[in-house]
């Protein structure tokens, strides 16, 4: 009864005080200052201004997607351009255009998306202007700052980017440490979107209802690369990388940023297919490219990981005239157009890691016959695959840049390998001779400059750049078509010395978070599954499988040719599979677990499928309907035997033939850190 009494008089005196017994309405949300919907209406993105603060949210079949998040830079020595804001126009556009690749995953690109130009000047007395440029996509968005010419603002210096992503539904991240020592070069970590610290892009998310994110930038030129940094909850910042100089950014307007950008997915195979980061850069710079090949290559480069020669000279030097012979008579009797040779010039003696100012890049050593090696693979059909390592020496590089690709040009070496082993952070800058030493990061402003230095002077002399402890791919390949690989991950050299080596998953996990940047040279094909001390943690199949699964224009065939003559059933694969692609289709494929990616050569009708899983054993039903209708195909298939797994039965093996057709679906049978490659040829 006391109760009772209790809630009649909690009753009258609400209803005394004119209080609603319903429950009080969440605030309303601003009224967006701009919207603009993808082609499709599935992504609609809203800017909005808080209090003179500019922000984007963004929502997904109506269903919110991105909180409001911040836009704005801190600026050195004066005030930040972030408050005091106001929109002084907008302007929209729709583009719905189809372009061809010379050379990549796929021929033809579709571009379509909705863009929204918002014009944003401040009220204070500096009355600074600059633009943010949305593109929304069906599968994504990206936008930029674009900071036209002005007399309030001649010179920028960013000392922070204020741009953030606030996911709201909760998350899962692949992801590997940014702003640490060893540059991109980490296994990758799975864990709740809320334990992410700083992060490197691409960063590929899952959240808890089945949507694939993944969050990256497009078109990095003269600019710091973008981290991402956690502030709290699902809330992130960019993080640029530091100059020496201590800020992350000096420019001169006009210019633009770079873009930043979330591609987005049903299906983790959508973030594979989308052309979303490439759509974004500028259309090629460079005109006619079709002096660049895409191609297989072999050379002197496994050798040394598994210490059996040396890049040092003395009795185990490998960068010998007479090994290198060996190479170009293996790459020409098995159709190879490439040998990479590691350690051919001076300065290789010593410890040069990190230290390479002693490289000498047009001196070969004492037993290396660069012009007689050049000419005797030029009678063979084969193309020496030029070799640059600077050990972080850069400057010192430049200064011999230009004399070193005229060598290259006269010789007809027509692709180099650039490397730039150092700590991260410990890039030797200096910018004049006998000036003081400055230190970079690998991926700051200044390097992204000097990349793209050495992509337009390669361009000049028809020669193309696979860099390895790279800046990271962000689709410039693009632009400059010239510009056809990087590594930018762990490659198969940890599976020699690696401690950890890489697991199974680790391929894997490249596909849906590196692998979305761009193409990787990450060298495979190691069919003796051997490494220094320990076997390598794969079937052999698997082997196979990497060079349809993960793309590069240059593949390289990475074990001795010894290796390869002792296994002729699985080398055929590698011999026969293309590298350059009509089409690409993920039919199946979860994160970190398991993929299948069929491809359709550019220069023939035949398919290759690759498919391959953690380390757990799997069976895939897949259907061929990818294949032409009504033709009928050879299946070449080489897959891991009855009794496979990678611990203790690698080299279980098994190939067979089969006819099938678009309307067959095939068993993949998958052991234990296993894989699957099948060839297609049609058959009249």
């Amino acid at each position: 009864m006391t109760n009772q009494i209790a809630a009649l008089l909690v009753l009258a005196l609400m209803s005394w005080s004119g209080t609603s017994l319903q429950a009080a309405e969440p605030p309303k949300r601003a009224e967006p200052v701009a919207v603009i919907d993808s082609p499709g209406e599935v992504l609609r993105l809203e800017v909005g201004l808080d209090e003179g603060r500019a922000n984007y949210s963004v929502r997904r079949f109506g269903q919110p997607l991105f909180a409001p998040s911040r836009l704005g830079f801190l600026l050195r020595g004066v005030e930040k351009l972030e408050r005091n804001l106001v929109v002084t126009g907008t302007d929209t556009r729709h583009v719905d255009e189809t372009w061809e690749q010379p050379w990549g995953e796929s021929r033809l690109v579709v571009n379509r998306f909705q863009e929204l130009r918002v014009h944003f000047a401040e009220t204070l007395k500096a009355k600074r202007v600059f633009d943010v440029v949305f593109r929304v996509y069906d599968d994504g968005f990206g936008f930029r700052y674009e900071f036209p010419k002005q007399r309030n603002m001649s010179e920028l210096i960013i000392d922070d980017e204020l741009t953030e992503f606030h996911l709201i539904p909760k998350a899962t991240a692949w992801w590997i440490p940014a702003g640490e020592w060893n540059r991109y070069e980490y296994l990758y970590n799975t864990t709740p979107l809320t334990e992410v610290g700083q992060a490197h892009t691409p960063m590929t998310v899952r959240t808890d209802q089945g949507l694939h994110l993944s969050f990256h930038e497009a078109a990095l030129v003269d600019y710091a690369s973008m981290w991402l940094r956690r502030v709290e909850g699902q809330r992130f910042k960019a993080q640029l990388a530091p100059a020496s100089e201590g800020w992350k950014v000096r420019r001169q307007t006009p210019f633009n940023t770079p873009w930043r950008t979330v591609t987005i997915a049903d299906q983790a195979g959508g973030l594979v297919e989308s052309n979303l980061i490439l759509n974004l850069n500028e259309p090629n710079k460079l005109g006619d490219v079709s002096w660049f090949q895409p191609a297989k290559y072999v050379g002197v480069w496994w050798t040394m990981h598994l210490e059996h020669a040396s890049w040092a000279r003395g009795p185990k030097h490998g960068a010998t005239t007479a090994e290198t012979r060996r190479y170009i008579d293996f790459a020409a009797a098995n159709g190879f157009r490439g040998v990479l040779v590691e350690g051919w010039n001076t300065g290789w003696d010593g410890n040069w890691f990190g230290d390479g100012n002693d490289f000498n890049f047009t001196q070969p050593t004492e037993d290396f016959d660069l012009e007689d090696l050049a000419a005797y693979a030029k009678s063979k059909g084969v193309h020496l695959i030029g070799h640059h390592e600077t050990g972080g020496a850069v400057s010192h590089y430049e200064q011999q840049l230009k004399p070193a690709l005229d060598l290259y040009a006269r010789l007809g070496v027509d692709v180099i390998k650039t490397g730039y082993v150092a700590d991260a952070g410990q890039i030797e800058r200096f910018d004049r001779s006998g000036g003081p030493v400055m230190r970079e990061w690998h991926d700051g402003q200044w390097m992204s400059n000097h990349h793209l230095r050495v992509v337009q002077e390669a361009a000049k002399r028809k020669i193309a750049i696979n860099p390895h402890e790279p800046i990271k791919d962000t689709g410039l390949r693009r632009t400059y078509p010239n510009w056809v690989a990087r590594e930018g991950a762990r490659g198969m050299e940890y599976a020699a010395w690696g401690n950890p080596q890489n697991p199974p998953e680790h391929e894997v996990n490249l596909v849906f978070t590196r692998m979305l940047s761009g193409p990787m040279d990450y060298t495979p094909g190691i069919v003796s599954l051997q490494g220094r001390a320990s076997p390598i943690p794969s079937t052999l199949a698997r082997q196979l499988a990497y060079y349809v699964v993960i793309y590069s224009p240059i593949q390289m065939a990475a074990d001795l040719p010894e290796h390869y003559a002792a296994r002729p059933d699985a080398f055929q694969f590698i011999k026969d599979v293309a590298v350059d692609w009509q089409e690409t289709r993920v039919l199946n494929g979860e994160v970190g677990d398991y993929v299948t990616i069929a491809r359709k050569d550019r220069h023939s009708e035949q398919w290759f499928l690759g498919a391959l899983t953690d380390e757990q054993g799997r069976v895939l039903n897949v259907p061929l309907s990818f294949l032409s209708a009504g033709q009928k195909y050879r299946a070449e298939i080489y897959a891991d035997g009855a009794k496979a797994h990678y611990l203790d039965n690698r080299f279980d093996f098994r190939t067979e033939q089969r006819e099938v057709t678009a309307d067959t679906v095939i068993s993949i049978r998958l052991a234990a850190g296993g894989g699957q490659a099948i060839r297609f040829v049609p058959v009249e």
